[in-house]
């Protein structure tokens, strides 16, 4: 995992603008009725306790090994990660389209619908803020790689969290816009239950590849393809490697773990092959100063 982002940057970003976005929303579904506001409101109020799910997982994923826990915490996160996946599923997405379902069997007209607009502009603006802050520490290390790689192969769930959720909130915030104004330019209180549900399948939508990604995590993922790239040409690169046979890597949060299996270079001694062994982890460190644990097994073939 780059240690270039600074994902908790990215939650506070998230946390500040959700909850004035989720105060001044519930105010405006009170007041209007509207049932696509309702859904946008309970969606932030929970995109807020997910924003302190993933606050807690970071400083749990921090603690020291342990005799129970020789490789540490650092997957902690991803549990809270995929926990936050099923609260965007079953909170936001399926209330959302609760909410949608019992507008269309139930019509009620909205009233104030001036009111809801300019709060979903506010909201708009306040979650596009905290989108561009996200993507400013996404855009430190996806280098290259599209939006949609970078989503599939980053190892930094956290990030990949707030990103979903902000992207999900922006388009929900969007839909909901249109039901409002539709309702209120055409009098049809459907519109304003076919928004909620639109939003209601874009939460859960999002929510079911957030979570397919961070299980895969969970499960245990080496490190990112580029990475492990550069970590095999690199040990190919060391004068006290013939040839490396294998190469395998386990993120665990922000640390990682590695295991070389590689024939050395012919050495005098078994203090000499030591001496090299130890040459080549140093230098592995220094330049992956993420992997927490190194394995080398010295070998003559695979």
């Amino acid at each position: 995992m780059s240690h270039g982002a600074d994902s908790v940057k990215s939650i506070f970003y998230a946390l500040g603008a959700n909850f004035s976005i989720a105060v001044a929303k519930m105010g405006a579904a009170l007041y209007t009725g509207s049932g696509a506001m309702m859904a946008e409101s309970v969606h932030s109020f929970a995109d807020c306790g997910n924003q302190v799910l993933l606050l807690v997982g970071i400083k749990q994923a921090k603690r020291p090994p342990s005799p129970d826990y020789p490789l540490g915490y650092g997957k902690t996160i991803y549990f809270w990660s995929f926990i936050v996946a099923l609260i965007l599923f079953s909170v936001g997405g399926m209330y959302s389209m609760y909410e949608g379902i019992h507008k269309l069997q139930h019509p009620e007209p909205i009233s104030g619908a001036i009111i809801a607009v300019a709060v979903l502009v506010f909201a708009i603006i306040a979650e596009g803020i905290s989108l561009m802050g996200c993507m400013r520490e996404v855009n430190k290390v996806r280098g290259d790689q599209s939006i949609f790689q970078w989503f599939r192969e980053t190892r930094q769930s956290d990030l990949l969290v707030i990103f979903g959720e902000d992207s999900a909130a922006l388009l929900g915030l969007t839909f909901a816009l249109f039901a409002v104004i539709l309702t209120w330019l055409t009098g049809n209180p459907m519109w304003d239950a076919i928004g909620s549900i639109g939003i209601g399948v874009l939460l859960i939508i999002i929510a079911v590849f957030i979570g397919i990604e961070v299980k895969a995590l969970l499960v245990g993922q080496g490190v990112e393809p580029r990475t492990r790239v550069k970590m095999l040409a690199f040990l190919n690169e060391q004068s006290e490697i013939e040839i490396v046979f294998n190469l395998l890597t386990l993120q665990m949060g922000n640390d990682v773990m590695v295991a070389v299996k590689a024939k050395m270079v012919d050495c005098e001694s078994a203090n000499a092959m030591i001496d090299a062994i130890n040459t080549c982890e140093a230098a592995f460190k220094k330049e992956f100063p993420e992997t927490m644990w190194l394995f080398f097994e010295p070998d003559v073939k695979d």
